[in-house]
Formats: C-alpha cells, structure tokens, sequence
C-alpha cells in the first residue's frame, strides 16, 4: 500500500476516534485527549481543525482550566443526515424512549442523547412539535418532558450536577443532586441521584420535576447502588405505608413473569422458592395479590399480617356454603 496513503488512513480513523471521545462527555482538555490518542497536543489541535472543517463545531476554551467540548450544530455534519433524516430519527427515538418499542427506552435514550449533540437548532423546534403527536398504547410510560430526560441523560453522562423543582409532602421544593443513572420501569422513568442536601442516595419520578437544569459543577462519582435494583426495590415498597415480605414455593422466574417489576422484587431462595417484597396502602391488598398467584407461601414480615392471613381464611370459610350431602349417602 502506497504510504502516504496508509498515513491517511491512520489519521481517519484517529479523528474519528476523536470525535467519539468528545461526544462522551462535555469537555476534555488537550494533554488528556493527546494520552487517550497517543499523539501530541499539537496533532490534537491539527486534528481538531479537521473536524471544524467538516462541519463539528467543536469550541476551545483559554487558559489553565480550558478544554474542548464539542458544541450543538449550526449545520449536519456531512456524511451523517439530512435535515428530514434526522427529524425522523429523532421522532423514533423519543417513541422509544417513551416506551413504544419493548425494551428500547435506555438505548434510544442514549441514542437521542448522541444526536443532540449535532441537531442544529432550527431543528430541534420542529423535533419537539413533532413528537407531542407521538403516543403510545398498552401499559405505555406515563408521559415526561424530552428535554428534561435529554437534560438528565446530558448531566448523568457529563458528571454535573443538576437541579430541579420536586413535590415533597406537599410542597415543591428545588434539590440539588448528583445524577448516576436514568431508569425506565413498565410505567415511569425514575432519576438515580445523590442527593446532596439529605447526604444520601434518591429515587426521582422524571414525570414530576419541573424546571430541571444541569449545572456546570463536575462531580467525582460515587460508589453507588444497582440502579435498576434500587429503583424498583423503592418503587415495590418504600413508597408505601406497609410492607410485606413473603416466602412463596415456586421458582423466582415463575413468579416474576406473573408480577409486574413496578409491584414487587422478587429473590431466589433456594430451590423452587423465592422471597416476595412488596408495598400497599392496605395489608389486605398485598395479601390477596400473592394469594392471586396460585403457589403455597408464608408469611414472613410483618407479624400482624400472619394475623391478618388468618381472619382473611376465616372469612373465606365463613363465606363458603355448605356442601350439599353426596346423593349416593343415604339419610335419615
């Protein structure tokens, strides 16, 4: 192969590498993009200018503390898509955030994210008018704001903290958190965060906040907890004024495929066994769905609810009438 062409090569395929780089976070300075390539800063500043001449816009602060982050288009990208293409794509990509493709949310999500950062902005008007015709059917998510999860997946993915208005007890009350990760359930998105006023780990419905921003404060991340475990151990109890725990005799992926993961977290213990935890307003409630399921079980949390399982079967019994005599029995 001729070299100067396999030189070429090298550097297509180092500027792309680049631009991958600057995509995946808001701003990175040129000795850290130099050792991630393997170049010099200056080879970075050459390959930089490549990219501003193909239509990234990619801005370079001054100073100590200045970097290069890659910045929203004014025009496509060549070799990317048209203004029709990407108005499709990103239409797509919000139905599947919002649920109508099955398991889809957090891989469009991401996706979405990504082609925020070249959407120019007469562009994203029309997206945004487009996809509030967008809707789903059959146990679809409930409704939230694109940019505010466009705004949370851009805070989770750059490391800064972020800000929004949340109801509390009857008040809305502005936070301040460290956002890890989005999760989609079958019916919400939820925030992972650290909140930073309570010193501790928070679940937030996306649907409920208001006026959320990210802000420009970098944070080192955290050692945290299994999002979606959280999450929907959060969801199946904690937010409700009883909870119970069950052992119900029958394998854990068996009784997973009959409860909703937004109702109850169910654990393997054991051969043919599963721990159920779940949540109600009402101890009746939570006892009559697992009694729904079909499997033996037991009562293990909390003591009253074994109370409650026996009125519960003596109301049963009392309810039931009695059984004519077998025909075949002779009587007095």
């Amino acid at each position: 192969m001729d070299e100067g062409l396999d030189d070429d090569l090298g550097t297509t395929e180092r500027v792309l590498t680049l631009l991958g780089l600057l995509q995946q976070r808001q701003a990175w300075t040129g000795p850290e993009l130099a050792d991630r390539l393997g170049v010099t800063t200056r080879t970075v500043r050459r390959d930089v200018e490549r990219l501003r001449t193909l239509g990234y816009p990619v801005y370079a602060g001054q100073g100590v503390g200045g970097g290069y982050r890659l910045g929203p288009g004014r025009e496509l990208p060549p070799l990317l898509l048209d203004d029709q293409e990407a108005i499709a794509t990103a239409v797509s990509l919000l139905a599947g955030a919002g649920g109508a493709v099955a398991g889809a949310g957090d891989a469009a999500l991401r996706a979405l994210s990504k082609l925020d950062q070249v959407l120019p902005a007469r562009l994203r008007h029309e997206v945004r008018a487009l996809s509030d015709s967008v809707d789903v059917f059959g146990g679809g998510r409930a409704p939230v704001d694109p940019g505010v999860l466009m705004t949370l997946a851009r805070a989770c993915r750059d490391e800064v903290e972020a800000g929004f208005d949340y109801p509390s007890r009857g008040q809305v009350r502005g936070r301040r958190v460290e956002p890890y990760r989005l999760v989609a359930s079958d019916r919400r998105w939820y925030l992972l965060a650290y909140d930073l006023d309570r010193d501790d780990w928070r679940s937030f419905r996306v649907d409920r906040m208001t006026d959320a921003s990210a802000r420009t404060f970098r944070f080192s991340p955290r050692e945290a907890p299994d999002a979606a475990a959280y999450v929907q151990e959060g969801v199946a109890s904690r937010v409700y004024k009883h909870q119970a725990r069950f052992l119900v005799h029958a394998p854990a992926d068996t009784v997973r495929a009959q409860i909703p993961a937004s109702a109850a977290v169910v654990r393997p213990r054991g051969s043919g066994c599963c721990e159920v935890l779940s949540g109600a307003e009402r101890l009746d409630a939570v006892l009559l769905h697992v009694l729904l399921l079909g499997h033996d079980f037991e009562v293990l949390d909390p003591p009253e609810l074994g109370e409650r399982c026996r009125a519960l079967a003596q109301r049963l019994r009392s309810a039931a009438p009695t059984a004519p005599p077998s025909p075949d029995v002779e009587t007095l």
